[in-house]
């Protein structure tokens, strides 16, 4: 790179910071950057990161900076599959609750009159809320929405202490799920429509857009549901402004920052680091937070099944939505994920 060239990047640099750092929201529809430089991103580069895209089963992208859609491609209108995204939405709601004392993270299951059938042992009963929502429960008894992989990696019941070892158990986010309603009084779709979707303008998402999946293994339903890419970006961004929507507190921020710090290490399952059902980056741990990307610490991710993820960097002030057709039995591992990620981190021309 010769001197003139350094000039004109610094020179561009210079230009684009006061916008990078301008902070919007979306209003009715999302604003979208008329050239992604504009953003601070190289617009070769991101056609790079969409390219390689094509090339495996990625429905829909959409990278959002500063509150801003920098680029976006695919079906961003369509309703996909959350898989376990449902999980992290399900943390974004309890953080109401728990600050106004409604719910109190440390009863324990016993408590809180949380069973299951066949029913849970003295020790099992011991476990906390808490320990739900952190996946630390040590209750490893049949639960609802499992995948092969959950299930292979299952402890055998009473095998661990409750609060002492952390295994990815869909026992504990199902319990937590019961346990949210039973404690509010509210039904989970009914509450993410009215305290996250319709204050921050989600355009598509409603309630009628969830469903239970109830079964003989366990008492306590998964909570899927549909949502659209764009609408998962809004969500991202409150996550991102720590609860905050345009000058409203919709989360407690002390609670997205509880949420999404690292609690316990997630090597069991190739990752690196858990918090309350999110996935969160934590450095010199065996794994990586995604293959093949180097991100920084303080960033975390909703993960769902089959290649959804939703990808907050607050280093970058940055949101990366992820979607895949796993209607279709489409998927994209978590490598070709984090490859994709890296082309498209690699065409910030400045990461702030």
């Amino acid at each position: 790179m010769n001197t003139k060239q350094r000039l004109s990047i610094f020179l561009l640099i210079i230009l684009m910071a006061p916008v990078i750092k301008a902070q919007v929201y979306p209003g009715e529809r999302w604003q979208i950057a008329n050239e992604p430089y504009e953003m601070g991103f190289d617009m070769k580069k991101l056609e790079n990161a969409k390219e390689y895209s094509d090339s495996i089963s990625t429905a829909a992208v959409v990278i959002v900076k500063s509150g801003i859609i920098v680029y976006e491609w695919g079906e961003v209108d369509k309703k996909y599959m959350t898989h376990s995204i449902r999980k992290s939405f399900l943390s974004a709601l309890y953080g109401n609750y728990v600050r106004k004392g409604i719910i109190n993270l440390d009863k324990t299951v016993y408590e809180l009159g949380l069973d299951d059938e066949p029913p849970l042992s003295e020790i099992e009963r011991k476990a906390t809320l808490r320990d739900c929502l952190k996946a630390r429960s040590g209750i490893y008894h049949h639960a609802l929405y499992e995948s092969e992989r959950m299930k292979n990696l299952k402890p055998d019941r009473h095998s661990q202490i409750p609060g002492t070892h952390w295994y990815y158990n869909n026992w504990d986010f199902n319990a937590s799920g019961t346990a949210f309603e039973k404690l509010t009084g509210k039904k989970i779709f009914t509450a993410i429509e009215e305290e996250i979707a319709v204050p921050i303008g989600m355009e598509h998402f409603s309630s009628d857009d969830g469903w239970y999946v109830t079964g003989d293994e366990s008492i306590h339903p998964a909570y899927p549901f549909i949502i659209t890419a764009h609408d998962m970006a809004r969500f991202g961004l409150l996550m991102l402004m720590k609860g905050n929507w345009n000058g409203k507190q919709l989360i407690p921020a002390d609670w997205v920052e509880e949420s999404t710090r690292y609690h316990s290490d997630a090597c069991l399952y190739g990752s690196d680091g858990y918090g309350y059902m999110w996935w969160v980056a934590h450095e010199h741990n065996k794994y990586s937070h995604l293959p093949g990307v180097d991100l920084p610490e303080g960033t975390y991710s909703a993960r769902g099944a089959g290649g959804h993820y939703i990808m907050i960097i607050p280093a970058y002030n940055l949101v990366v939505v992820h979607r895949v057709d796993t209607f279709e039995d489409n998927s994209v591992s978590s490598a070709e994920f984090g490859r994709l990620l890296k082309l498209i981190l690699d065409a910030m021309i400045l990461k702030v």
